[in-house]
């Protein structure tokens, strides 16, 4: 780990890793027609990704009603879980990481996924063993609060200086300023270039293959 410009390096899920964007967007939009709401459009939903649950759907669907959160936390989770098979990993995925690990550097998840979620995600599509660290949107704040990156920092003995937080939404970018910490942006996921620019992350990646290769020169 000695000579490391950032030991240890923080991803996001999905958008990130997981190539899930779709599939969590037609969920909500799915959800929000069930229960007779204005179906959010595509970039509504695709910009709740990341967030936890539950401001994610207050987000996207503003009118809601609370008795009506728990039946559309419902819906979304039934349609999410019936195109979950769909999803894969982002080529490139698992040999950058095995890479990453072999260099020296710790690696962790921050995620507004469940645990229950992360841990389904982990075994479907075997990544486990490359992360020392996790922590997700049921365990404490949501994105953009610092607490998953401050929890991380703590069980790994790391400073926000020796860490980088990589995400393709403004929701990871802002938990990186948050948590003083700098942020890679991927442009492949959910967010939209501009707004990525606008929290001039340390770079912005097109690719699994463009961010290995700044990884392994810069980190």
């Amino acid at each position: 780990m000695s000579g490391l410009r950032f030991p240890l390096i923080v991803f996001d899920w999905d958008g990130t890793l997981a190539d899930s964007t779709a599939v969590i967007r037609r969920a909500l939009q799915r959800a929000a027609s069930d229960l007779d709401y204005p179906v959010p459009s595509d970039e509504q939903a695709s910009y709740i990704i990341g967030m936890g649950l539950r401001p994610a759907l207050e987000h996207a669907v503003p009118t809601l009603r609370e008795e009506d959160l728990l039946p559309l936390t419902d819906r979304y989770r039934h349609h999410f879980l019936a195109g979950e098979n769909e999803i894969v990993l982002f080529d490139g995925v698992a040999a950058m990481l095995a890479s990453l690990k072999a260099r020296g550097h710790w690696l962790a998840v921050a995620t507004g996924k469940s645990r229950r979620g992360l841990d389904r995600a982990f075994e479907t599509l075997g990544l486990r063993e490359y992360f020392m660290s996790s922590r997700c949107a049921d365990e404490g704040f949501s994105k953009p609060h610092p607490g998953m990156l401050h929890a991380i920092f703590d069980e790994t003995g790391m400073l926000p200086s020796q860490a980088v937080m990589i995400g393709d939404t403004t929701h990871d970018l802002q938990l990186a300023e948050n948590a003083g910490a700098e942020a890679i942006a991927v442009t492949y996921g959910a967010h939209d270039l501009t707004l990525l620019k606008a929290h001039r992350p340390l770079t912005l990646v097109d690719s699994v293959s463009a961010l290995r290769d700044f990884l392994e020169t810069n980190a």
